[in-house]
């Protein structure tokens, strides 16, 4: 039987493994980065953010990952007449309570807007192409709040807990 030390040595050592090991999580993007999902300064800022990124099928897109007030934004999915007119007359999906994430289910193009007022006309739309494969920030944008750490936050907090129990 393993003394208390050697549970300790075992925990560390599983846990180093876990964190060495790619996730297998999607990758989650947080639209428009530490900006958030609100009316721009440029009609251009969403589709420039959105530029150097891949995006992967099962990737999600936050607010978190719209991050936005209810009331104050939304993020409509339409198709892609609608999403150049800024109309909804066939939307797709319709989120009005956020923050909204939405996961990128296959490979295609996605347009999505806020439908609040003139928001839309006023930049606030993105389109995103999903490809097969995994997603990414892109390489001149190292975003820190686009990054998925939970999973290394659970495994330090599992690590943490099991040695509290075993000391």
């Amino acid at each position: 039987m393993m003394g208390k030390m050697g549970v300790v040595w075992f925990l560390a050592l599983a846990a180093v493994a876990c964190l060495m090991t790619a996730p297998a999580a999607a990758f989650t993007h947080i639209v428009g980065g530490s900006f958030g999902w609100k009316t721009p300064q440029n009609l251009t800022f969403y589709q420039d953010w959105a530029k150097p990124r891949t995006f992967g099928v099962g990737d999600k897109l936050e607010n978190a990952v719209f991050p936005y007030r209810t009331g104050v934004h939304s993020v409509v999915e339409v198709n892609e007449q609608e999403f150049e007119k800024c109309t909804q007359n066939d939307a797709i999906n319709m989120h009005y309570s956020g923050p909204t994430t939405i996961e990128l289910p296959k490979t295609g193009t996605f347009f999505y807007y806020c439908g609040v007022g003139t928001h839309c006309e006023a930049g606030q739309k993105l389109k995103v192409t999903v490809v097969n494969g995994e997603g990414s920030s892109g390489a001149s944008d190292p975003d820190p709040s686009d990054h998925n750490s939970a999973a290394a936050f659970e495994v330090s907090g599992m690590l943490f807990l099991l040695l509290w129990a075993f000391l």
